[in-house]
């Protein structure tokens, strides 16, 4: 039984529960309550400091979530307890409402488009972030572990939990999320106001219990191992079924599930335990395929270079590597989004001298950022290189892969029929692979979870 839910509403088979959501009272200002994931603006002092005035004392997200900016800061430890602090007054102080099911939610980007989600929470011992994993639920990059030990300070003596966690599903025909579209005028609508600092809008509605039903079903169908198979041209039934695929988040979730390790370690009853809110965590999950998704590729630039790169290639590659020098912006551009070729990958090379192309044939990852990737990780460790960052959009790429002694590296975006079947056979794709849409499209904080009693 999932702790803190209606009774029966946990579902085993899909490792999901229809948790006790809290949602700040009608007397609060849900626009400064709801703000931006921290994980962004990490570099944009002005922007947090922005929210800062706009939150002034009101009840707020702000004053429990620690936005990465600030992690380096001296007060940092202090910053921490008065997090914990102010989720026990928000608490005492009858703040919440509480809401039992799952929560439908349109998020309206500046672009116009509209994001539809499902607020649910997740089981954490079908979750496993590490290399290899084959649990139902699954990261998508590489789980940095020194990025951890902050994000658990906070949770391990956290009553609440805020996520701005998004999870990904694979259903082409919108069975689970979009048909809620249409269901609007059956649910209870429990928030509809504008974002802060040009988040656009957001509305939630509460799930009526026969829609959860026809969820939960369809959710089930997606699980199905023939589905899997005949889905992704799996060779066998020997591949465990992926069925939740990190979006954004991966971090946050990772710590929730280092939390929920801890916690079932050092338990005396195990039995009693695993009815612990911890062993659960609140996500927002999204499909795939909804039109407002755009995957964008993430691009390397390498600073001051004390090796030839190029012949660090063709070493590392062997008789696999081509280089296409001297070609057009254009051309290179084209060809590297347009590929299509499953026996080689096509990655576009810049550096002072201009446009190049280069070809890898046969290669052993799925995503050309994987056969890169493994390259760049041993050149930076021999230290061939000042710095690796990396780098969203055209334009920065080549603006700095074109600066003396650096060089860049110019990728597609990733596709989203091939995304679930990436992870399925190649594992946790390799850090930076892609990124879902700009900065101000990521999720905003609202609905809260107890997370002890």
């Amino acid at each position: 039984m999932c702790a803190n839910v209606i009774k029966n509403k946990y579902y085993d088979n899909i490792g999901l529960c229809s948790p006790t959501i809290l949602l700040p009272n009608k007397t609060v200002d849900y626009t400064k309550w709801s703000v931006i994931a921290v994980d962004q603006y990490t570099s944009d002092l002005g922007y947090w400091e922005s929210v800062k005035t706009i939150v002034g004392n009101s009840p707020s997200t702000f004053h429990i979530v620690f936005p990465e900016i600030y992690l380096d800061t001296p007060d940092k430890d202090e910053r921490i307890k008065n997090i914990v602090k102010t989720m026990n007054d928000y608490l005492s102080s009858n703040l919440f409402d509480e809401y039992n099911g799952f929560i439908y939610v349109e998020r309206k980007l500046n672009n116009g488009k509209i994001r539809k989600g499902l607020v649910v929470a997740l089981d954490l011992e079908q979750y496993d972030f590490n290399k290899g994993s084959k649990t139902l639920i699954r990261a998508t990059e590489g789980t940095i572990l020194e990025r951890l030990p902050p994000r658990i300070a906070i949770r391990k003596d956290a009553p609440l939990e805020c996520p701005h966690i998004m999870v990904l599903i694979d259903d082409p025909k919108g069975k689970v999320i979009d048909f809620l579209e249409t269901k609007k005028e059956d649910m209870q609508k429990l928030y509809d106001f504008e974002l802060m600092m040009n988040g656009g809008h957001l509305q939630g509605y509460l799930v009526k219990p026969s829609l959860e039903k026809k969820i939960v079903k369809n959710l089930q169908k997606l699980a199905s191992p023939e589905r899997l198979i005949k889905k992704y041209k799996l060779p066998s039934s020997d591949f465990p079924i992926l069925l939740y695929a990190m979006g954004d988040g991966n971090h946050s979730l990772a710590t929730a599930k280092a939390i929920w390790e801890d916690v079932k370690d050092n338990a005396i009853d195990k039995q009693a335990i695993m009815q612990d809110p911890r062993r659960y965590a609140l996500v927002e999950l999204v499909n795939i395929h909804d039109e407002s998704l755009d995957f964008e590729a993430i691009h390397r630039v390498l600073f001051n270079l004390n090796k030839d790169i190029v012949k660090e290639m063709k070493t590392y590659f062997g008789d696999s590597f081509r280089l296409q020098k001297n070609i057009s912006k254009e051309q290179m551009i084209e060809k590297v989004k347009k590929d299509k070729q499953k026996t080689k990958h096509l990655i576009g090379f810049i550096n002072e001298k201009g446009f190049n192309l280069i070809k890898i044939k046969n290669p052993k990852s799925s995503l050309p950022v994987g056969t890169l990737q493994d390259f760049l990780d041993q050149f930076i460790s021999n230290k061939f290189a000042e710095k690796i960052d990396y780098v969203h959009g055209d334009d920065t790429v080549i603006s700095l892969s074109a600066k003396q002694n650096n060089c860049g590296f110019y990728l597609p975006p990733i596709s989203k029929k091939q995304f679930f079947k990436s992870v399925i056979l190649d594992g946790a794709l390799p850090r930076k692979t892609f990124s879902m849409g700009e900065a101000n499209d990521k999720r905003f904080y609202m609905e809260c979870r107890k997370i002890k009693n």
